[in-house]
Parts: C-alpha cells; sequence; structure tokens
C-alpha cells in the first residue's frame, strides 16, 4: 500500500464520520466508499522480475504505440486507465544518469502530442555495458502529478520501483537501435513482469 492511498483514506473517513454524525450515518456513506477506493487505488501489488537481458515494462496498462520517434529510436508508450497500478517500475537495471522533470500541459495522456507536451519526468539509466534507456513518467488529464522516488546516481534494480503516478497517465519508453521489441499495440502489460524488449546482441 503507497502512503498516499492512507491519506487520502484517512480524510475521507473522518470526512464521512463528520457528516455522519452531523446528519444521518446514511449521507456518509459516499465518503466510506471513496476511502475504500483510494485504499484499492494506490495498492502496491509484490511482482516477480524475470531475469536475463532484457526489459520489462515500467507500468500497468495498455500499450498504445510501437512506432519510430526521432532518429534511430522506437517508442513503446504504455495507457493507465483508472482501475491500472500506478507503482512505477524500471525497466531496465543500473545507475540513474538524468532525471528531468518538465513541467506542461495535462491532454489527455492517450493523445499522440502528450508525450511532448504535457508535464512529464524523463529518467534515463545506464546499464552496466553503457547502453542507456530512457523512459517518461508523463502526467494526462486526470493525473495532474508525477511523483519520482529515486535521483541520479542512484543504482537500481530491473523492476525496482521508482515512483507513482495518481490517477490515469502514461508511460513512454525510448529504446535505440540495440533493442528487440517483443509487445504490440493493443497488448495488456504489467509493470515488473512483461518483457516488452530483448537485447539484439545477447
Amino acid at each position: 500500500m503507497v502512503v498516499t492511498g492512507i491519506y487520502y483514506a484517512l480524510a475521507f473517513l473522518a470526512g464521512g464520520l463528520l457528516v455522519a454524525w452531523l446528519a444521518r450515518p446514511v449521507w456518509g456513506a459516499p465518503m466510506f466508499v471513496l476511502a475504500a477506493f483510494f485504499l484499492w487505488f494506490f495498492r502496491d501489488p509484490e511482482r516477480t522480475v524475470p531475469k536475463g537481458p532484457h526489459a520489462v515494462s515500467p507500468a500497468d496498462g495498455r500499450v498504445t504505440a510501437v512506432k519510430p520517434d526521432g532518429a534511430h529510436l522506437t517508442r513503446v508508450s504504455i495507457f493507465l486507465s483508472p482501475l491500472d497500478v500506478h507503482v512505477n517500475r524500471t525497466p531496465v537495471g543500473g545507475r540513474i544518469v538524468e532525471a528531468v522533470y518538465k513541467p506542461g500541459e495535462f491532454l489527455v495522456a492517450s493523445r499522440e502530442e502528450a508525450s511532448v507536451r504535457n508535464e512529464q519526468n524523463v529518467i534515463t539509466v545506464e546499464c552496466d555495458d553503457g547502453v542507456r534507456l530512457t523512459f517518461k513518467q508523463i502526467a494526462g488529464l486526470v493525473a495532474r502529478r508525477v511523483v519520482l522516488n529515486k535521483k541520479v546516481g542512484d543504482r537500481v534494480e530491473m523492476g525496482e520501483r521508482i515512483g507513482l503516478m495518481q490517477f490515469s497517465s502514461r508511460m513512454d519508453v525510448l529504446f535505440g537501435p540495440e533493442w528487440e521489441i517483443l509487445v504490440r499495440e493493443g497488448q495488456r502489460v504489467t509493470a515488473g513482469e512483461t518483457i516488452i524488449a530483448r537485447r539484439k546482441s545477447a
């Protein structure tokens, strides 16, 4: 359970108790339901990370794009609905060499231009062999906050938790030519478990 969810749940629980005390108990029911929803929404299940020369999905959700993105890059975009787990994980292990917050708009996360125009955290991890992989936490229409719990210089293991996006949002992963993409548009993926790309040289 993410601590943020506990704060939301306690706030709505307190509000529900206050309304029930001031008015009628049944009137506090909607706030009790919301308290339960936030406990469920901010769930943080354990995942079994597969070992090997590959990259795992950084987020739960549906792949909405697998397409070229600039020179020699392929972008895999993953859209998270409000029903998905919103804890994010690093697709590869290594050292974080760049972590940049970019303020921006809050367009619907599934729109193509959201990759560039929306508020986002851009993270680059350098693997032990020097290969770098960049991925983005992108805010959406409902998700107004992207949280990165790591900093430049931190070492991370593949599938390790690195942050959180609140409510529906999007993750982009930018793969160089050394990667073979294994997912397709429309596919459901699970953070830390679904292999989305494999190293060609392995």
